[in-house]
């Protein structure tokens, strides 16, 4: 058996360690270290008496250890998880153990894809209007990553919040990319300094986290005083609100208003993520493009999309399948080693702070052949059947895989098949500079120049 000195590692900095290439390019460097040293990689970063060492699993085998077969052994504890649930609060992304199970079993029935699939038509509407105001842009040339960003907040707050929509969307659209900063800056900075200091980072943060809180309770309260909406009301916060378990629980004002926070943060960021890359590597491989226009225009020739459309677009979901491969939304996930064990090989010591990097393993080369090439046959069903479970994992895995994975298809696939239905699209930008933020993001423009079609 391996020891866990032997676990190969990246030799950084002599002061340092890899502190500085993990906080200027932490995706390339993942992705070197998967390279030049293995599946398993030891990280130490940071001076002395402040150095943290953790552990990168690359492999789809090591990947399905931590989120699947020894999931208890892999817990959401570190300094990034306590800032979020600090921030967000303790929803289903965040929260673990009893309260989690709680949480899950009172909102999983809500995600149902019968359920989900009666959102289709809003979300239908709000592609629509997406493709209206295309068409009014004076020289056709759009931000794909802001345009997306934009869109995927409005229709999540839309489902969520119904008529509420507006004063939701105003209040997040400014006050969600301040927490998120926060966030990041506390979660991987060597020294927490207390929130309660009055530096201005924290001046910042909490005013947005503030307002954020304010405009969630505000609708919550609302809701509430009218007996938790009209009857006949299916936007996601009513629905929450009435939720019961077998015993009767239900959740209060505060678990409501974490639960929203957390669909708003991931279910407009990861989606926002997928339909610009999807958009810009689409305007960059014309071949792509023709075939997946083509399938738009002839399943969703002169209507408006479906639920049902879903099964009738299996080309425009294998490119958003192939978009989330190369640039998955949720491309590095923390955990915190319980016990001893093993991955593939290597000792991984208790309390050890590990790193599953999906950007990585969705582009190990043992398990994807041209890795860098977009390819969206890639996922044509018998190539997935014969790919290990574990290596394509954008949504995550195991128990606690994302719950809102149909929702983010069902969105995404009807959205894009809209847009290519009704634009051409042409690259503007072809290289995107990334960034990580709480979820994979462009650092620069993302431009693509859309004409319409007719």
């Amino acid at each position: 058996m391996a020891t866990a000195a032997a676990v190969p590692g990246p030799a950084g900095n002599p002061l340092v360690g890899s502190l500085f290439d993990l906080t200027r390019r932490p995706l390339r460097t993942y992705l070197a270290a998967r390279r030049d040293h293995g599946d398993v990689v030891r990280f130490l970063a940071g001076p002395p008496g402040l150095r943290v060492e953790f552990y990168g699993v690359f492999s789809p085998e090591g990947v399905h250890q931590v989120l699947g077969s020894e999931v208890a052994n892999f817990r959401k504890e570190n300094n990034f998880y306590d800032e979020l649930r600090t921030s967000v609060g303790n929803g289903l992304l965040t929260s673990q153990d009893e309260v989690y199970q709680r949480q899950r079993r009172l909102i999983q029935p809500l995600f149902t894809r019968r359920r989900v699939d009666g959102y289709a038509d809003a979300l239908a509407q709000e592609a629509q209007a997406l493709a209206e105001r295309w068409r009014a842009v004076p020289d056709g040339v759009v931000d794909a990553a802001e345009e997306m960003s934009r869109f995927a907040l409005r229709a999540v707050a839309r489902i969520l919040f119904g008529a509420d929509v507006e004063e939701a969307v105003e209040v997040v659209n400014r006050s969600f990319p301040a927490v998120g900063e926060y966030i990041m800056e506390r979660g991987f900075a060597p020294v927490r300094l207390p929130r309660t200091w009055p530096t201005p980072g924290n001046r910042r943060g909490l005013a947005a986290q503030r307002a954020l809180y304010e405009v969630c309770d505000r609708i919550i309260a609302e809701r509430a005083a009218r007996g938790g909406g009209d009857e006949d009301a299916d936007d996601l916060l009513t629905l929450l609100g009435r939720a019961r378990g077998e015993d009767g629980e239900r959740l209060d004002p505060a678990e409501l208003r974490d639960q929203v926070l957390v669909f708003l943060l991931a279910g407009h960021e990861t989606t926002a993520t997928s339909l610009a890359f999807a958009l810009h590597l689409l305007a960059k491989h014309p071949e792509q493009r023709k075939l997946a226009q083509e399938e738009a225009r002839t399943v969703l020739a002169g209507r408006a999309p479906t639920a049902a459309d879903l099964e009738r677009l299996p080309y425009i979901t294998r490119v958003l399948k192939e978009a989330m491969r190369l640039f998955p939304a949720a491309s590095l996930v923390g955990r915190r080693a319980v016990e001893e064990t093993v991955i593939d090989g290597y000792v991984i010591p208790a309390g050890a702070q590990l790193v599953v990097a999906p950007l990585v393993t969705h582009r190990h080369p043992d398990h994807w052949a041209e890795p860098e090439r977009f390819d969206p046959d890639r996922f044509l069903p018998e190539a997935e059947k014969a790919r290990h479970r574990y290596a394509w994992f954008p949504f995550g895995g195991g128990p606690r895989a994302c719950i809102g994975q149909h929702f983010s298809m069902l969105e995404s696939v009807l959205t894009l098949g809209v847009l290519l239905r009704d634009f051409e699209v042409e690259v503007v930008d072809r290289r995107v500079a990334l960034a990580q933020g709480i979820t994979l993001r462009a650092a620069s423009a993302m431009r693509v120049r859309v004409s319409p079609v007719g």
